[in-house]
C-alpha cells in the first residue's frame, strides 16, 4: 500500500511540474509577427473555418427559441451569426488589416480573435485596407479590450 501511495504521490508532483513548466500560448500581436506570409493565411482560414462551425451550431439555439416561444431569439441568432462570420474579409485582407494593427506595439497584447472579430465588424463589405479605415479600427480596438470589474 505504502508503494502505491507513493506512486500516486510523485505522479502527481511530476504532472503538477510538467504542467508548471509549460509555458503559456497566447495567440496576439507578437504570436502574429512571428508567423510568416502562409502560416498567417493559413490561421486566418482556419480561423474562419471554425468560426463557420460555431454558426452552424447556432441553429440549434434557433430550433429552441422556436420551440420554447423565446420572443427575439431569430434577431439575436441572426446578429450574433453576422458577428462570428469573418465572410466580408478574405484572408489577404485580414492579414494585411492584422500586419497593419499589430505594427503599433500598443496593440500587440491584443488577442488574435478580438483582433478579428473587430476588423470584420468594422469592415463593409467588399472594401480594403485603406488608412482611412486603420486609425479607426486602432482606436475601436483599444475600447473593446475587456476590463476587470471593480470590487
Amino acid at each position: 500500500m505504502k508503494k502505491f501511495i507513493a506512486g500516486v504521490v510523485v505522479g502527481f508532483v511530476a504532472s503538477c511540474g510538467v504542467g508548471f513548466a509549460a509555458s503559456s500560448f497566447d495567440h496576439n500581436g507578437i504570436f502574429w509577427n512571428k508567423l510568416n506570409s502562409n502560416a498567417k493565411t493559413g490561421y486566418i482560414n482556419g480561423y474562419g473555418d471554425a468560426m463557420q462551425v460555431s454558426i452552424g451550431k447556432l441553429d440549434s439555439l434557433s430550433i429552441a427559441g422556436e420551440l420554447f416561444h423565446w420572443r427575439g431569439s431569430n434577431k439575436i441568432i441572426k446578429q450574433l451569426s453576422h458577428e462570428l462570420s469573418t465572410a466580408e474579409l478574405t484572408p489577404d485582407q485580414a492579414v494585411r488589416k492584422l500586419d497593419a494593427l499589430y505594427a503599433n506595439p500598443k496593440y500587440s497584447e491584443l488577442d488574435l480573435g478580438q483582433a478579428l472579430q473587430l476588423l470584420t465588424a468594422s469592415t463593409p463589405a467588399g472594401e480594403g485596407m485603406s488608412s482611412d479605415t486603420a486609425a479607426p479600427a486602432k482606436a475601436a480596438t483599444a475600447a473593446a479590450i475587456p476590463h476587470a470589474p471593480a470590487k
